[in-house]
């Protein structure tokens, strides 16, 4: 006889790992008990033969079904209690080891067997869900996982759900906490804008017919409102546009299954695997010639944002439409965090839809669609949301104190770090106004609170900007212990890559591409190469610097910080006679007054920048793709998508790479090119040239910054332009050569929603290398 005490941490809480583990102690014939603890962890008492005891051990440790994981197994031995059975016992607060959150999981396919089986008792039951699948993160008020802790608190189970809550042999409903069905479950309901309920013996296919007639409707997901149309109509997307206040920001399509999504766009088996994961997320893929969706939808666009239902209500309504598919787009007013409760549809929606289909479930936590693309034929996080969230994330290193990382304003996603653990909160949002801040801190003293993070003993980490409403607020909660340390935004790019991907090494060169960061020198950075070892780092590569205005104008009208490009090439007079000639005036919203003034700033003086994001605003508006910012990245990415299908032309000036104290990429050459070449060559072909140029010749200056330093042979990079297919392929035939080789984040993004990691990384190695102490 032995008897074990055993704390499981991973994706234990949720996930069907209690059953699982009660069920192999009975199989065993072992006794004892299995609970949920306070920190999201599993606490197993286990006794009986010894034999029987490890293998018992054995199956937890390695042979969890999914969706649960074990990443760590902590034993005791103990004196046997003299336990007569194996029991789930109720759930105690008590921290004792940290576990992670559950994440929202889409809907397995035997909870869509029993919604579609004319049989089953939840036929036509929007809201299915089973220990596999279903709302966790998004309808939880805190651990243990518990539906008095869950939004299902409000919804006691009838006898039917109670029955196969406790039966054991019910593999997917024993203990399951979020069950329910159509006799006990929340209702769904169908509503006006103006909240005048419409009487309707299926609510759901009463509000597909009213999207088939040309209307919009809001629908409350799982982690807040979506906004669904007819996508293959272009009158309705272009009302859609006008309600929204959002002229040409692509929407996501969902479509009901890969073989409908396989009619809109080019559909690898690996694009497959995303849409059909249990993550459900929004991936980019290639438009599919003659596909039936409006121009409208992705306007200039190459690509489509398309996703699969991951409840059974969007399943359902999605089989209703004629299409088989529809927008459906974030439930908010532009810039604004999306809506996930009634008050706040009613008061911001009843604006854009004419109804609303409604659930009851409370929405505690809201939590956006994750989006990924594909980068070098790799898939790579743009948003990390519903499904990845707030799942953590190992580190090489472990923390000797708590760390609270508050990433940066754009893309927003702060972080709580203990031991080797980094635990993002999901995508917040731009930190532009009191909404987003609140949800900002909503999220992270969640997290705090969860994990037990002492805010009088935490470090907290901070971006160097002086005006990032982030820093401020990090001093701010940092007073309580004193500790405050700030990151360069590049050095924290290129770490949060060493870190996502685990790298072991004392020493890389990285590269951090992004549009703004502040800079160790004053300057506003943007293309950096970085030579990390251990905790200290040097700048030795950069784009060169170019003088613009520094106002905020130039990120909203790109053809300001054209005008300081040209004035290298052709002088005042010159870039007046350009901007005349070409029609670029109207690129300016004051005109000619509004060139007058930039050129008339930039003889005084302005703001030096190294950005490689204002550099392809720049040449997007030179090549006439764009004319201003329609939404963040807009100008860079529709030069990306204006190469779609072109060709590298020899007649293209490269970059000139310099070499002094640091090694700097000129584009002087190839925007002098591209001037000669305008009236000559296909547009499609000089962005082409233009991206991958830029893309060998910052890797040919890595491949430089890096002989002789004993580097590490993978090169980290991060930023929001290290997710360009073109440059970042040009950076990596250039380093292939070298044998080198580029690598980007695979759990967080590599735009500022992932520099909290790398900031927390920071504090990692200081501790390790350095003199935090």
């Amino acid at each position: 006889m032995i008897a074990l005490r055993t704390l499981v941490s991973g994706l234990v809480q949720g996930v069907g790992f209690r059953p699982y583990v009660h069920l192999t102690a009975k199989s065993l014939g072992l006794a004892g008990f299995v609970r949920n603890s306070g920190g999201s962890e599993v606490e197993i008492w286990v006794e009986g033969d010894e034999r029987k005891v490890l293998e018992f051990l054995m199956r937890i440790a390695l042979g969890v079904p999914e969706p649960a994981e074990v990443e760590s197994v902590y034993v005791e031995v103990v004196k046997p209690a003299g336990y007569r059975d194996f029991t789930i016992e109720k759930s105690s607060g008590r921290v004792r080891l940290r576990s992670m959150i559950p994440p929202d999981l889409g809907i397995c396919d035997e909870c869509l067997r029993e919604v579609l089986d004319p049989g089953d008792r939840r036929y036509l039951y929007p809201l299915n869900s089973c220990v596999w699948c279903g709302p966790r993160y998004s309808m939880m008020h805190g651990v243990p996982y518990d539906r008095e802790r869950t939004a299902m608190r409000d919804f006691p189970l009838c006898s039917e759900c109670l029955a196969e809550y406790r039966d054991i042999g019910d593999r997917r409903r024993y203990h399951a906490q979020g069950i329910s069905c159509p006799r006990c479950g929340p209702k769904i309901r169908l509503y006006t804008k103006d909240w005048e309920e419409v009487e309707a013996a299926d609510p759901v296919a009463e509000a597909a017919k009213l999207i088939d007639e040309g209307y919009i409707v809001g629908v409350k997901g799982v982690g807040g409102y979506h906004i669904a149309c007819l996508a293959s109509d272009d009158g309705v997307v272009v009302e859609l546009r006008k309600r929204k206040r959002r002229p040409t920001k692509p929407f996501a399509v969902m479509a009901l299954d890969v073989e409908v999504a396989g009619k809109l766009v080019e559909l690898s088996s690996e694009g497959a695997r995303l849409l059909k994961s249990p993550q459900r997320p929004i991936v980019l893929l290639p438009k599919r010639e003659g596909s039936p969706v409006s121009k409208y939808v992705s306007p200039g666009m190459s690509h489509e944002g398309v996703f699969l239902p991951y409840t059974a209500l969007h399943y359902l309504l999605l089989s209703r439409l004629r299409d088989g598919f529809a927008v459906m787009t974030s439930g908010n007013v532009s810039d604004e965090p999306m809506c996930y409760d009634e008050n706040c549809a009613r008061g911001k929606l009843s604006r854009i839809v004419d109804f609303f289909l409604v659930h009851e479930r409370v929405i505690v936590n809201r939590v956006d669609d994750s989006v990924l693309r594909f980068t070098a034929g790799r898939p790579v996080l743009l948003r990390r949301g519903r499904g990845y969230a707030p799942r953590w994330i190992r580190i090489p290193a472990k923390l000797e104190r708590e760390v609270v990382a508050l990433g940066a304003d754009m893309h927003s996603a702060p972080a709580v770090a203990f031991e080797d653990k980094v635990v993002l909160t999901q995508y917040i949002g731009e930190l532009a106004n009191g909404d987003t801040v609140s949800e900002l801190l909503k999220y992270l003293n969640l997290l705090m609170k969860t994990y037990s993070v002492r805010s009088e003993e935490a470090v907290y980490v901070v971006d160097k900007h002086p005006r990032y409403v982030s820093r401020s607020i990090g001093i701010e909660l940092g007073r309580a212990s004193g500790r405050v340390e700030e990151v360069q935004h590049h050095v924290a790019h290129v770490l949060s890559t060493v870190a996502d991907r685990g790298l072991t090494e004392e020493r890389y060169v990285g590269i951090a591409v992004d549009g703004v960061g502040y800079g160790d020198d004053g300057a506003i950075w943007g293309c950096e190469i970085l030579y990390v070892d251990g905790a200290k780092y040097e700048r030795v590569g950069r784009l060169s610097y170019v003088t613009i205005t520094g106002s905020d104008r130039d990120v909203e009208y790109p053809a300001r910080v054209l005008a300081s490009y040209l004035l290298r090439l052709m002088g005042e007079e010159g870039v007046r006679e350009f901007f005349r000639k070409r029609g670029l005036v109207k690129a300016l919203p004051g005109g000619e007054l509004e060139l007058e003034v930039v050129l008339s700033r930039l003889r005084k003086g302005g703001t030096k920048t190294s950005s490689l994001g204002r550099l392809l605003d720049s040449i997007s508006v030179l090549l006439g793709v764009t004319l201003w910012r329609e939404f963040e990245g807009s100008p860079a990415i529709a030069l990306e998508e204006a190469a779609f299908g072109g060709r590298l032309l020899a007649k293209v000036e490269q970059p000139l790479i310099k070499v002094g104290e640091v090694v700097e990429v000129d584009p002087t050459p190839l925007l002098y090119s591209l001037v000669e070449l305008l009236d000559m060559l296909p547009t499609k072909d000089l962005a082409y040239s233009a991206q991958y140029y830029i893309g060998r010749v910052l890797g040919r200056a890595i491949a430089y910054s890096a002989r002789g330093r004993r580097v590490s042979r993978l090169i980290p990079a991060g930023g929001g332009a290290a997710v360009n297919d073109i440059v970042i392929r040009g950076v990596m035939d250039e380093l292939s050569s070298e044998g080198l080789e580029v690598i980007l984040p695979r759990e967080a993004p590599p735009n500022d929603g992932g520099i909290a990691l790398g900031q927390v990384y920071w504090v990692a190695l200081r501790e390790q290398f350095g003199d935090l102490h």
